[in-house]
C-alpha cells in the first residue's frame, strides 16, 4: 500500500503520461524519479517528437534527474513510472540502480494498445542465429587491446 506522498509521486507520472500523449510528444508513458521525497527527474515519451526510439519516459527521466543530481547512479532514489518498463527501459534502470520501482499499468495493459514488448523479451532469450536482426560477432585485436587497458586502468571510475 502507498502513502499518500508516494500516491502523488505515482499519479505526478500518470499525469506525464497524459501531458505527452496530449501534446503529441510520443506515447502515453509518464516517469518521476524521487530522492528524500522530493522530485529530482522526471520525464514522459518523447519518441516521435525527438525521433529518437530511446527516448523513453523512464530514460527521458532517468538523464534529467542524473543531470540534477550530478551522478550517474540513482541510489537512494524510487522509480515511479505509468507502465510497466519495457526492456530497453528495464535495463537502464539497472544501470541506475535505484531503490525500487513503481508502475501503474503492467506491460499486458501496454499491448492492448499496441505498444507489445513481448518480440524483445522473446529476441533477448532468442540464440544469436534464430534473432530477427541479425546480430554478427567479429572479434578483433584492437578491441581486446582497449578491453585489456580498461582492466589494468588504475584511473577508471567504475559503475
Amino acid at each position: 500500500m502507498l502513502t499518500s506522498d508516494e500516491k502523488g509521486f505515482l499519479e505526478r507520472a500518470i499525469a506525464l503520461s497524459r501531458q505527452g500523449m496530449v501534446e503529441g510528444n510520443g506515447g502515453p508513458f509518464g516517469c518521476v524519479i524521487v530522492k528524500d521525497n522530493e522530485v529530482v527527474g522526471e520525464g514522459y515519451n518523447m519518441v516521435t517528437s525527438r525521433n529518437d526510439p530511446t527516448a523513453h519516459a523512464e530514460v527521458v527521466a532517468i538523464r534529467n534527474a542524473c543531470a540534477n543530481l550530478n551522478t550517474h547512479q540513482l541510489t537512494g532514489c524510487d522509480v515511479y513510472t505509468s507502465c510497466e518498463p519495457c526492456p530497453m527501459c528495464l535495463g537502464a534502470i539497472y544501470w541506475a540502480r535505484p531503490s525500487r520501482v513503481i508502475y501503474a499499468n503492467t506491460r499486458e495493459d501496454a499491448a492492448l494498445i499496441e505498444f507489445d514488448d513481448a518480440f524483445i523479451y522473446n529476441e533477448i532469450n532468442a540464440l544469436m542465429e534464430d534473432r530477427r536482426i541479425p546480430f554478427q560477432h567479429e572479434p578483433h585485436p584492437m578491441a581486446k587491446e582497449v578491453f585489456q587497458q580498461w582492466g589494468e586502468w588504475v584511473g577508471k571510475k567504475r559503475y
